[in-house]
């Protein structure tokens, strides 16, 4: 398997293009089993979890064409061959899910396996469950597949939703689309991706309001047609690449990046004593003045700071002036970047939900092992900070979420190359 080696070689300076967006982009794949003409989508990430869907959806008998290095994706499912969902597909990616509600739109009846993705806790199905049943689906698990049907076709209904479930919300909506009468979503996910959405499918002919808020509508419609859209800008790899300068020093223009993205991180790290300003290409990041400040984080959903950013916030706040507490209330499971900081010299201390980061002056390079996708980013980004070298192993996980890490980081002078494994 490849590794990452980074040496600490102070400040970085240049700028960093950021990408479409992998969690909109893995929801919007989707939506083209929802109709039977050309859905196309422009500036898509280059990354395996894309390659997984795109193999999912070919599964599915979805033509799906890459043009232009990967930036754009033209799809079609006029003629849906399968309605199962594989395990040895699945397993790769939790957002494989997503094709359960737009195949019970589409056709009435779907096989999804149960999804894999990051060990980073239960993700439980049953918001996803729930909300489709409401819609009228009935849903059995059978030997580690859900087995979906309407077989009258799925109705509006009044769905509040326990939590507000970034999936669950990209399902139903899309679910929606296609059912017959008023689907009224209250507790709604108010994420960037969701917005992203529902202006794809807008364009597909759906009938949507709300998004954005906690109280989406849906007017369900007879069927939807072909459309071209943009992917968002991926804020995860934004709010990453903000850390960067944060954490080495100097100053990094982010292409394409906006601050109402990350509303919440670009607040704390004003605090943390990161300066962020809005220029005509994106966005202008550079530490204030002297070593950053402790600062405390909680995760929550959208617009507060969000779990995916978590883990590098972390190791910004491995060298900070003070100490920090960050509780993680998303994901259970999610501090299994904290050991591996501590090889690297980090004063860490994690009590279930909670982890109290004393900043020292300085990390020291070791070798360190990647436990999930954002994991494996922080320990890269702790390493621009380290005296020495630092070896991230198992940067497969990288690979699913950031496209040309190396290349991004060492166009603004950062020491980092990839080591191809055996």
């Amino acid at each position: 398997m490849d590794s990452i080696l980074v040496r600490g070689n102070g400040p970085l300076n240049g700028s960093i293009p950021i990408a479409g967006a992998k969690n909109a982009c893995l929801a919007l794949m989707p939506a083209t089993l929802l109709s039977d003409e050309p859905l196309t989508l422009t500036n898509a990430p280059r990354l395996s979890d894309i390659r997984t869907m795109t193999t999912l959806l070919q599964s599915l008998g979805a033509e799906v064409t890459s043009m232009q290095e990967g930036r754009v994706l033209a799809m079609s499912s006029h003629d849906l061959t399968s309605l199962t969902a594989d395990y040895d597909i699945v397993r790769k990616m939790r957002a494989s899910n997503l094709v359960l509600g737009p195949l019970l739109a589409r056709a009435g009846r779907a096989v999804v396996s149960l999804p894999g993705g990051c060990a980073i806790g239960a993700r439980p199905m049953d918001i996803h469950i729930s909300g489709l049943e409401a819609l009228g689906a009935t849903i059995e698990l059978k030997d580690g597949y859900l087995h979906a049907e309407a077989r009258r076709g799925l109705r509006g209904a009044v769905i509040e939703q326990r939590f507000a479930s970034v999936g669950a919300t990209e399902n139903i909506l899309m679910a929606a689309t296609l059912a017959k009468g008023t689907t009224v979503l209250k507790n709604a996910a108010r994420e960037p991706e969701i917005v992203d959405l529902v202006r794809c499918l807008r364009s597909m002919g759906a009938r949507i309001e709300g998004e954005g808020t906690a109280t989406v509508t849906v007017e369900g419609v007879d069927r939807l047609h072909g459309a071209t859209h943009p992917v968002v800008a991926d804020r995860i790899e934004l709010g990453t690449y903000m850390i960067a300068p944060a954490i080495a020093g100097g100053e990094v223009e982010l292409i394409g990046g906006r601050i109402d993205l990350l509303p919440a991180f670009c607040e704390k790290l004003d605090a943390a004593g990161v300066s962020v300003s809005e220029t005509d290409k994106g966005l202008r990041v550079a530490r204030k003045n002297g070593r950053i400040r402790a600062v405390d984080v909680k995760t929550e959903v959208f617009p507060g700071f969000p779990t995916d950013l978590q883990a590098q916030m972390m190791a910004l706040m491995c060298t900070a002036e003070g100490v920090s507490v960050l509780e993680e209330t998303i994901f259970e499971n999610r501090f299994m970047h904290a050991p591996e900081l501590m090889r690297m010299g980090a004063r860490i201390e994690v009590h279930g939900g909670h982890a109290t980061v004393t900043g020292v002056e300085r990390l020291k390079g070791a070798p360190v092992m990647a436990t999930d996708l954002r994991a494996s980013v922080s320990l890269i980004l702790a390493g621009l900070a380290a005296e020495g070298e630092t070896v991230v192993s198992r940067v497969y996980h990288l690979d699913r979420g950031y496209e040309r890490v190396e290349e991004k980081l060492s166009a603004c002078g950062a020491d980092i190359e990839r080591i191809r494994g055996e």
